[in-house]
């Protein structure tokens, strides 16, 4: 374990070492993400792009059931580290490590039982069934890779080992890209292949993970022997991964919310916000990004009990979170018509698209000081700052203003609605954060 970059490189250098290769990390994922759609979209059947696009809520039920053990594991493990209470982090690691691949094994099962009823809450149809049923089963099958995917990065993270962590990343997302025109195209697999792809990928990724945890992690383990913790423990984990992944869950939840309101305006005005989310995406990648690399920092200088260094990193993180997002804003602002026009030339959706961009962006500096409070508290193991902080800002608050500045401001008020919803979160979490007194 490299204690250096914990408790003697300056402030700067040990912040960037440790966010760079999540930001990094993040893009790359992103990439992915554009290029699979992209070879989706290249079939140029409709009810198979559908068919694929209602499985993506599955895909980040997934990614939340792994944040539980990996944010919350990492959460544990860096306030541990602080008090170089090494034997209790080995156990914690093996259990989350472990917990999380016999986790992903019951969900498979359940969701292979249950298959067409979830299908159906999903929104498959008739023309869509069949499409979203080859792809929904390989996922499945994948769920324990896809889920355990998500522990080690952030784990390893705790020990200094941003960069491989990011190496998991950028294997998964690579060979994603190359297998996805193989299962799709070539071997005429269709969803079944895009889906089939992503576990293969998921897979490889995770045999690294594994290796770097046994070959270069000092203090992590996956040993089944090491795996028993106390059941309070066991609480920790769960009162901050929990929050953790209901933060994720919401962003979906916010689409879908904000698309409701929106449908009555025209179908226009949803594809409208359907690119802006994606070029707001980039921005929100690279806050969340910075916001996560630092959180093992921010855990072990609280472990330690270190409470200089402790302000020192989160004056830095909420410095750097706000410069990124002016710049991002400003940029927004600016050519925003620009940038919607990349992907549609339509003059009314470039119109819609621009100003939905602009109110997007308006309060990003708002959201990189949210991500910083929020990692605070999941770094400190304060579960109900954390919980209230992920419930709110894209979930109990943007319901409340969505339901209000609708009805008062008609299309302009669900366009901003999201943006009140992030102002008030940032007093929210301001108002906890004194509450909190992690500062004294």
């Amino acid at each position: 374990m490299n204690n250096d970059v914990f408790e003697t490189m300056p402030v700067p250098k040990a912040y960037f070492k440790m966010a760079l290769p999540v930001v990094f990390g993040m893009v790359i994922s992103l990439v992915y993400n554009m290029v699979d759609t992209w070879f989706i979209a290249k079939t140029q059947n409709t009810s198979l792009v559908a068919g694929v696009s209602l499985c993506a809520p599955v895909f980040s039920l997934m990614i939340a059931f792994g944040d539980i053990f990996g944010l919350g594991g990492s959460s544990a493990i860096s306030r541990l580290f602080g008090k170089k209470d090494y034997d209790t982090a080995r156990r914690i690691s093996a259990f989350c490590l472990l917990g999380s691949i016999f986790f992903g094994i019951a969900v498979a099962v359940l969701m292979l039982l249950f298959q067409t009823p979830i299908l159906h809450l999903l929104g498959a149809r008739d023309d869509t069934i069949t499409y979203a049923g080859a792809y929904y089963r390989f996922l499945v099958l994948g769920c324990p890779a896809i889920i355990f995917n998500i522990v080690p990065g952030n784990l390893l993270r705790t020990e200094g080992l941003a960069n491989d962590a990011m190496i998991g990343s950028v294997i998964g997302a690579v060979f994603n890209i190359f297998l996805d025109p193989i299962f799709i195209f070539s071997l005429h697999m269709g969803a079944g292949g895009a889906a089939l792809a992503t576990i293969l990928s998921n897979l490889l990724a995770d045999c690294y993970l594994v290796w770097v945890v046994f070959k270069k992690a000092g203090h992590l383990s996956m040993s089944c022997r090491e795996m028993h913790i106390s059941s309070s423990h066991v609480r920790d984990i769960l009162l901050i991964g929990i929050p953790a992944s209901i933060t994720n869950l919401m962003q979906s939840f916010a689409v879908l919310l904000t698309n409701r309101f929106l449908l009555p305006y025209g179908s226009d005005k949803v594809a409208a916000l359907g690119i802006a989310l994606k070029v707001n995406m980039i921005t929100m990648l690279i806050l969340v990004g910075f916001a996560f690399g630092a959180q093992p920092l921010l855990g072990y200088c609280y472990g330690a009990d270190n409470r200089e260094r402790l302000k020192q990193f989160l004056h830095f993180d909420l410095l750097v979170q706000l410069l990124i997002a002016l710049v991002f804003t400003a940029a927004a602002y600016i050519f925003a018509p620009h940038i919607i026009r990349i992907f549609m030339q339509d003059d009314v959706i470039v119109a819609s698209g621009a100003l939905m961009l602009r109110c997007l962006m308006i309060t990003a500096p708002v959201i990189g000081m949210i991500l910083v409070f929020t990692t605070l508290f999941q770094a400190a193991g304060m579960a109900l700052p954390a919980f209230l902080m992920s419930i709110s800002r894209q979930g109990v608050l943007l319901v409340l203003c969505m339901l209000l500045f609708s009805s008062l401001f008609g299309y302009m008020g669900i366009l901003l609605a999201q943006a009140v919803s992030d102002v008030l979160t940032g007093i929210l979490g301001f108002l906890l954060l004194r509450r909190s007194k992690i500062l004294l």
